[in-house]
Parts: structure tokens; sequence; C-alpha cells
């Protein structure tokens, strides 16, 4: 069954008069996009180009002009935290930004954790906690400090061990390696792999840059203006893109090296 899909989504800002029409921004337009459990998924582009707008959209953060969310063909929409919990139960999203998900009150365990009560899930907290830090590279005694006391490296692991902590279906990534050094940007890389590959995690990997694609997914979107450009096995991408903007993206991939 068709885990998550988006149906032809649309998403514009800016004046909706006819008079404003020249300051309306096109952010999505018309993309089609369908992630299953065990899927691994990249989508890719420059910034501005749509990506984190049509990833607000998929998580039920933002409401499209037209087009539709479903999980498990049940409509996704904004709406109150209690009424998503069916869906936040299978579906977690890693943000771009893990300081601004971080409450700066609340020590690291306590926020891992969190999604966990929210979500009413049983069991001892603490080691499911100690587990998934482990899982991203960091010593369970991190769980007693606060959010200001990391580095921007480890706030960013941080929020990858909250997503991983309730052992979603789903998992949306938002730039999730961004701000780690190569050595473990390619550890946390393949963390996300074998989960997909062992453990049956669908895998939606938005970036910018390919080189994380090549690394993890074994499908490849291309997003430029709001619209999906090309797509299709990464293999396949890589070897012979078609569309310009692809061939420009792939040139540009940095070389990681092997640790």
């Amino acid at each position: 069954m068709t885990a998550l899909r988006a149906a032809d989504l649309h998403r514009t800002y800016g004046g909706t008069s006819p008079f404003a029409r020249r300051q309306q921004v096109t952010a999505v337009g018309g993309v089609d996009l369908v992630l299953n459990p065990g899927d691994r998924v990249g989508l890719v582009g420059e910034s501005g180009g749509g990506k984190s707008t049509l990833l607000r959209m998929l998580l039920g953060l933002d409401t499209p002009d037209s087009g539709t969310v479903t999980y498990r063909d049940r409509p996704v929409r904004p709406g109150r935290a209690r009424s998503l919990h069916w869906f936040r139960s299978d579906v977690q999203a890693v943000p771009q930004d893990p300081w601004s998900s971080l409450n700066p009150r609340m020590r690291v365990g306590t926020a891992v954790a969190e999604p966990l009560r929210c979500l009413g899930a049983t069991g001892p907290h603490d080691d499911r906690v100690a587990e998934v830090l482990r899982a991203v590279q960091l010593d369970p005694a991190l769980a007693d400090r606060y959010p200001d006391a990391l580095s921007g490296g480890q706030r960013q692991r941080i929020a990858i061990a909250r997503a991983l902590a309730p052992a979603p279906r789903l998992l949306l990534a938002d730039e999730p390696v961004s701000a780690l050094d190569a050595a473990v940007r390619l550890r946390i890389l393949h963390l996300l792999r074998d989960r997909a590959e062992q453990d049956g995690l669908g895998l939606l990997l938005v970036t910018h840059d390919l080189s994380a694609v090549r690394e993890v997914c074994d499908r490849v979107l291309v997003m430029r203006a709001g619209e999906i450009v090309e797509q299709g096995s990464t293999a396949d991408v890589f070897r012979a893109p078609q569309h310009e903007y692809t061939r420009t993206l792939i040139e540009a991939i940095p070389r990681l090296d092997a640790v």
C-alpha cells in the first residue's frame, strides 16, 4: 500500500487580487511524489526552489492551494496536534535548523524523549534515548546537557535522534547533515541508509547536494523553481542526466572521501 502520496501539489505565495498577480511567487507548481516504507528518495535543488515548502505540505504543516497529500489513503491536513497523532506516530521530520526545534530550557534527554511522551509510547524512555544517541554517534551522557552547551553538529545529530526515537515508518529530513564535518557526515548518511535497508524506514532526503543523495538514495527527484524537472534511479540520473540543470548540479558535486 502506498504510504505517503502527493498529487499535483500547488502552492503560491503573495497577493491574491488581480492587481497583485505580479507579486505572486509559485513555490510549488504541480508536484507528484510517492514515498513507501523502505524507499530512499532524494529531493535535490537549489535554495529557494520549493523543496522546504513541499516538505511542509507533506508533513501537514502547510495547506496546498490545490492538490492533495495522503498517508495510507487518508488526507493529511494541518490541524490540532492531537488530530495528527495517527500521522506523527509513523512520519517524523528532521528540521533544517535544529536550534529552532530545540527548547533551550529543556535538557537533551527530555527533548529526545518528547515525541515518545507525546505519542504515548510505552517502555523505558531513558533506554530508548540512550540507544538513539549512540546511533547518531553521541555519548548518552549528553542527555543531561542543555542545547546551548553543544556544537551545531551535535545539535543536528540530536534532531536526528529525536526523529528516530519513536521508530517511525517514514523520515522526512531537510538538510540533515549540512552542519556536520565530513567524517561524521558520512557516518550519519550511512546510518540513514542502513535504517532504510535493515528496518524498512522510508526516507525522503531533502538537500541541495547530490553527493549526499549518491551515498544514500536509490531514487532522485530534481526540483527547480517549484517543479520536478527530472527524476529516476540515482544511478541513471548520475550516469546520463537529461536536464541541463541536473547536469549543472552533478558538475558541482564536491568529492566525499571514504572514512
